[in-house]
C-alpha cells in the first residue's frame, strides 16, 4: 500500500511540475481524495490493531508471567503503531507538497516566464527532497529489520549454545551416575565374597571340632 501511495504521489507531482496554465486543476483534487482515503485506512488500521492489542493485554492478565507477556505485546504495539505513524507523516508531507505545488501553479498563471521557471525548479527540488526522505525512511526500515533479524540470530545461537552446555552437563551426570552404580556393584560383590569366605571358615571350624568325651560306665 505504501508503494502504491508513493507511485501515485510521484506521478501527481510530475504532472504538477510540467503543468502549464491550460492544465486542469483536477489532478490535485484527485490526489487529495487519495490521500484522504489513505489516511482513513491508516486510522482504521490503528483502531483495529489497538482493539487486538487490548484483547491480548486482557489475556496476559490470565497468565502467570503477566509482565513478560505485556512487555511482548507492547513491543509489537510500538512497532506496528510506529509504522502507521510513519505512513501518516508521509501522507501529511505529500499533502503539503501537493498544496504548495498547486499554489505555485496558480501563481504561475500570472507570472513571467522567469518566475515560472523558478517555480518549476522549486517543485523539482521539493520532489527530490521528498524522494530523498522516502529513501532514508526505507533505509531505516531495512536497518531495523536487519537489527531485529540479528537479535533473533543471536538469541538462536545463545539458545543452541545453552542446549549444548546442558547436554554436556547431562552427559557428565549420566557418566558419573553409571560409574557410581558400577562402583556400588563392585562393592556389593566384594561384600558378598567376604561373607561367603567367613561362612566357609565357620563351617570348617565346626567340622574340625574334637568329639565330646564319653560318660564313664557305671560300676
Amino acid at each position: 500500500m505504501k508503494k502504491i501511495a508513493i507511485a501515485c504521489f510521484i506521478a501527481t507531482l510530475g504532472m504538477l511540475v510540467g503543468a502549464q496554465p491550460s492544465v486542469s486543476p483536477v489532478a490535485p483534487t484527485e490526489a487529495q481524495h487519495r490521500i484522504d482515503a489513505e489516511r482513513a485506512r491508516v486510522n482504521a488500521d490503528r483502531a483495529r490493531l489497538e482493539a487486538g492489542f487490548l484483547a491480548e493485554d486482557a489475556e496476559c492478565y490470565k497468565k502467570f508471567a503477566v509482565n513478560s507477556c505485556l512487555g511482548k505485546v507492547n513491543e509489537r504495539r510500538r512497532e506496528m503503531m510506529g509504522d502507521l505513524r510513519r505512513q501518516e507523516i508521509l501522507l501529511n508531507d505529500e499533502e503539503r507538497l501537493i498544496r504548495g505545488a498547486e499554489q505555485i501553479r496558480k501563481t504561475e498563471e500570472k507570472s513571467s516566464p522567469e518566475k515560472q521557471q523558478e517555480a518549476a525548479e522549486q517543485r523539482a527540488k521539493a520532489a527530490a527532497d521528498y524522494q530523498s526522505r522516502l529513501e532514508r525512511e526505507k533505509k531505516k526500515n531495512e536497518d531495523r529489520a536487519a537489527a531485529k533479524a540479528g537479535e533473533q540470530g543471536n538469541s538462536a545461537a545463545s539458545a543452541a549454545k545453552l542446549r549444548g552446555s546442558q547436554e554436556k552437563s547431562r552427559g557428565r551426570a549420566d557418566k558419573q551416575a553409571a560409574e557410581a552404580a558400577e562402583a556400588k556393584k563392585f562393592s556389593d560383590r566384594e561384600k558378598e565374597a567376604q561373607e561367603r569366605k567367613a561362612q566357609h571358615e565357620r563351617d570348617r571350624l565346626k567340622q574340625t571340632k574334637p568329639p565330646a568325651k564319653s560318660l564313664p560306665l557305671p560300676n
